[in-house]
């Protein structure tokens, strides 16, 4: 709605002089192929961000899975690291290893959602809508 608003503006605002009719739609003609170009390309853009968010998602979450499978099947008396001096907080670092690393894994997989989230939204708002806002016409 606001686009047409401000393109009928646009259009109202122009005042052309109609001296010779072939060379104004000969510019109107570039002007209107430039825009298409333009918007093709936009759409052309938005496309491959969108297919590249959702590979970054899928490659998260088939990370993610491995390295909690992988942390979770591990002997629970094995730590994950060891050290060979064995001072007061290298010590609880080994004893605590495995709830560190999942604990890690967890913030970094929650900050990649939270990014992911909001490339989406982006994404959403250069195609002109709002993913989680709708927009009430006035």
């Amino acid at each position: 709605m606001i686009k047409d608003k401000v393109l009928e503006d646009l259009f109202l605002a122009q005042k052309p002089h109609f001296d010779d009719q072939d060379a104004f739609m000969d510019d109107l003609t570039k002007r209107l192929d430039a825009v298409e170009y333009i918007r093709q390309h936009q759409e052309a853009s938005i496309r491959r961000y969108r297919i590249a968010m959702i590979a970054v998602f899928v490659i998260g979450i088939i990370s993610g899975a491995i390295t909690m499978v992988f942390i979770l099947s591990t002997p629970t008396d094995v730590p994950l690291s060891t050290f060979r001096n064995q001072t007061g907080f290298l010590l609880w670092f080994v004893e605590n290893s495995r709830s560190l690393a999942v604990t890690i894994l967890t913030l970094v997989m929650t900050i990649g959602m939270m990014g992911i989230v909001s490339n989406v939204q982006d994404i959403m708002r250069m195609q002109g809508k709002d993913a989680f806002m709708p927009k009430y016409s006035s």
